[in-house]
Formats: structure tokens, sequence, C-alpha cells
């Protein structure tokens, strides 16, 4: 069964891992989600991607050369433009509780252990696709009532100099005017009940 969203609302899935073989497993494993996965084989080059696009979720593994796991994620949450990216960190270290410690102390979402169950992951990664989504319709609501209120805010500056200058009741523009800023009040409150 797919989830596939709309496609201007897709969701792009950051996979971080040095190793091919855990990348082709989590394509597979997610693939069926039908949102853009995009391959980081190094922290460096997670970094470069996240700085290129908006990513949904970052699955990262802890273990690789250079920039770790925990470095990366340290990083991702420093910047300003990634720091609300939820992170899951991914690691083969069985049973070590400080490998866990440290990736919720760096900001994880979430830990799991490899292998891990296909199901429980992506059951994971719809979560926060779903969260992505909402927080993105969220967006274009406020930019929307942000526009109405700058267009309320105009109408009543005009309103207010048409009653500077001369008779408010005889004024088809004042009037005009009264009832766009009316029309747009109660579609403004119809949109939040």
């Amino acid at each position: 069964m797919s989830t596939a969203a709309p496609p201007g609302d897709r969701a792009s899935i950051l996979l971080v891992d040095d190793m091919e073989d855990n990348l082709i497993a989590l394509e597979a494993v997610l693939g069926s989600l039908n949102e853009p996965l995009v391959r980081a084989r190094s922290g460096e080059e997670a970094m470069k991607a996240l700085l290129r696009q908006t990513f949904a979720v970052v699955l990262l593994d802890v273990r690789m050369p250079g920039m770790d796991g925990f470095e990366t994620a340290s990083n991702i949450k420093r910047l300003d433009q990634t720091k609300n990216v939820p992170i899951i960190f991914l690691t083969g270290a069985e049973g070590d509780s400080d490998y866990a410690f440290r990736g919720y102390a760096t900001g994880a979402a979430d830990f799991l252990t490899k292998p891990f169950d296909p199901w429980v992951l992506r059951a994971k990664v719809t979560v926060f696709l779903e969260l992505h989504r909402k927080n993105r319709q969220l967006e274009r609501l406020l930019a929307r009532e942000q526009k109405q209120l700058a267009e309320i805010a105009r109408l009543l500056a005009a309103i207010e100099e048409e009653l500077v200058r001369g008779d408010p009741v005889q004024s088809a523009d004042l009037r005009r005017q009264l009832t766009a800023l009316e029309e747009m009040i109660q579609d403004m409150r119809r949109g939040r009940c």
C-alpha cells in the first residue's frame, strides 16, 4: 500500500551511510513510500545535501570514517536551516547504551540498531513525513493569513485616509472598502473555525 503524497507535498529523505549495502537496504525498505531518497556516503556529503535542499528526516549511520554520525548530527543541529530536521540514528553497535545516549544527546529523534525491523523503520519514517507535510501546510496557511492581514491593514489605512479627506457617508469608495474588509474578516473567521 503506497502512502505517496501529492507531487507538491513530496518530502525527501536523506540516507547517510558509508556502506553501499546499507544504502541499498534502506532504499529497498523505504522505496514503497514513493518519496525522494537522497544518498550521502559521509557526514560531509550529508551536510552538503542538507544545505542544498530540505529533508523531512535524516537516517544517519553512527560509525563512518571522517565525520561520524554524532559529529554530523551536532553540525545539523547547529545550523538554523537544518536544526529542526529529525534524525534517526542507525547503528550496528548492538547493546551499547552509550551510543544511544550520545545519539539522543546530539538531538536524535530516534535510535535504531541494525539489523532493524523494516516495518518499524518505515512506520517511524512515515510519521516524520506526515509531520513534515503538516508543517508545510501550516506554513502555507500562515503565509496566506499574513497576506490577508496586510490587505486588511492596507484597507484600514485607505479608510482612515478617506475619513480625513471628506464626508465618509457619501463616499462610494469608502463603502466598497468597508464591504471588502468585512468580507475578508468573514473569510478569515471561516478559515479558523
